[in-house]
């Protein structure tokens, strides 16, 4: 099978299994560490988009729009980069991946469709792509399959809780929507990956019976579903969100945090192609 079930795909010009959330914080200084990586040095942005015709009334582009929308945005391109990375990666490289029914195969091929879409959402609302496009993962990450649906889930765990800082703090009605309609694709995401679980064959450790997300606590697959209230990790800022994913975009983090440095990928961005109209953006106002 291709990475992509769409022919039409084009490029866009231009330890432990268990991921704990101790692993992700732990060799990260919460304060300053966004600031220091330049995630968010994107002065004059906003203004600059002000000045530009906005026909379409982008809320970004509006001259109401603020710098914390503009580094929410920001960050939520980094992480859209590197789930197109991550799945892609799964998609092309993970030889559990090919025997997992097609069913399940298809869901990481709509996923990476998704994910993308998301990025150029993000990186065109702010003008500016992820500074980002070199990620590294935990060993054994594409070999195996426990390490690969761990890392999943505690990266959709990640970024469901990133968006809940947007759903929280963006400073407009449309993008705070915009936030939530993109927060819920993260959570079907996490759903699916916890159902494929059950579908890993014996060979490569299948079943698998308990997962490990962000939060570092094995959790049973069934059910997949198993949130009453999406987790919104205590996130109250979007540099904790950013810090969360440092191992996987700083090669130094990554080393500390005893991911491996030697195999990294890199996001190499396309046009996607959703599964339906219905289920487009369509605009900031969602109709």
């Amino acid at each position: 099978m291709s990475i992509s079930e769409n022919k039409n795909e084009r490029p866009v010009e231009s330890r432990s299994p268990g991921l704990s959330r101790r692993s992700f914080f732990e060799h990260a200084s919460l304060a300053g560490t966004a600031t220091a990586l330049g995630l968010f040095s994107l002065a004059g942005t906003v203004s600059a988009f002000a000045d530009q015709p906005n026909p379409g009334h982008d809320p970004v582009k509006d001259a109401t729009a603020t710098s914390s929308d503009v580094d929410i945005l920001s960050a939520a391109a980094i992480a859209e980069a590197l789930a197109v990375a991550t799945y892609t990666g799964i998609v092309s490289d993970s030889g559990w991946f090919t025997r997992i029914p097609d069913d399940d195969q298809g869901y990481f091929y709509a996923a990476r469709q998704e994910e993308m879409s998301h990025y150029l959402l993000a990186s065109s609302a702010t003008g500016k792509a992820s500074p980002f496009t070199t990620f590294y993962y935990p060993k054994n990450m594409f070999s195996s399959a426990q390490v690969t649906l761990n890392t999943l889930v505690s990266l959709e765990d990640a970024f469901i809780a990133a968006y809940l800082v947007g759903v929280r703090y963006f400073s407009t009605a449309d993008l705070r929507v915009t936030a939530a309609r993109i927060m819920g694709i993260e959570s079907d995401h996490r759903t699916l990956a916890r159902t494929v679980a059950g579908d890993v064959v014996s060979q490569d450790g299948g079943p698998i019976a308990k997962i490990t997300g962000l939060q570092g606590v094995p959790e049973n697959v069934h059910p997949p579903n198993n949130n009453g209230y999406e987790r919104t990790l205590c996130l109250t800022n979007i540099s904790q969100a950013v810090t969360a994913l440092l191992p996987f975009v700083d090669k130094a983090h990554a080393h500390a945090a005893g991911f491996d440095t030697s195999r990294p990928r890199t996001f190499e961005p396309f046009t996607p192609h959703l599964s339906t109209p219905l289920g487009e953006f369509i605009s900031f106002t969602g109709c």
